[in-house]
């Protein structure tokens, strides 16, 4: 599974990239307000870091100028995702985007038949907001294995992206149930090596270590 960061902090993409593991970004309007730093101008900077793919979203709501933004971001830099909203107007927007050749990502999916709709209509990923599905009582997870098993069924290239991942538990079960992404805050990515053990572990290997040493 790839691992993206859900952030538009420079200082916590850097860090990300600098352990080897980080294959993307994404991005919203609302981690974008808070750096404080023109849009684009931001984007820009996140993609000279990050040579995989760096989703910015649209924040229009009808298809005109939805695409027309679209256009705008996808000259930022060849690794730009445009993230469109699963919408009518949005399904609109991405047609139009797959038939220029601009990779989308589809946010805001919390069912089904809107990943089947989306990925029919041509979007590169498919991102479903599994926290915001458990916060409401529902099985988040499970819809990532219908997704995975309806698109293995059509052969559909669009990919899994596994949005609102909350904990490290969210990470295994995405990966467990065929996510070929996984996108999580820096707070939850630094949480991926962590372990008691492993702190004990070296702990006492060093103590040993040290014991040995006279």
């Amino acid at each position: 599974m790839k691992i993206f960061l859900d952030t538009a902090n420079l200082e916590q993409i850097k860090a990300g990239a600098a352990l080897g593991i980080v294959d993307g970004v994404t991005t919203n309007p609302s981690l974008v307000s808070k750096e404080g730093m023109d849009f684009k101008t931001l984007v820009g900077k996140i993609c000279e870091i990050i040579s995989g793919p760096v989703s910015a979203e649209v924040v229009s709501t009808t298809c005109e100028e939805m695409v027309k933004e679209a256009r705008d971001l996808a000259k930022v830099a060849e690794n730009i995702i445009v993230k469109l909203p699963t919408t009518v107007e949005g399904v609109k927007a991405l047609k139009i985007c797959a038939a220029e050749a601009i990779k989308t990502n589809l946010t805001l999916v919390f069912q089904p038949l809107q990943a089947l709709v989306v990925a029919k209509a041509g979007a590169t990923f498919c991102s479903p907001f599994l926290g915001r599905l458990d916060d409401i009582g529902h099985d988040g997870m499970a819809l990532v294995e219908e997704m995975r098993l309806i698109y293995d069924n059509y052969a559909f290239s669009t990919q899994i992206l596994a949005a609102s991942l909350r904990h490290p538990l969210h990470v295994v079960q995405a990966a467990k149930a065929g996510a070929d992404v996984g996108t999580m805050p820096y707070s939850v990515f630094q949480q991926l090596l962590k372990h008691p053990l492993t702190d004990i572990g070296l702990e006492r290997f060093l103590a040993d270590w040290k014991k040995s040493q006279g």
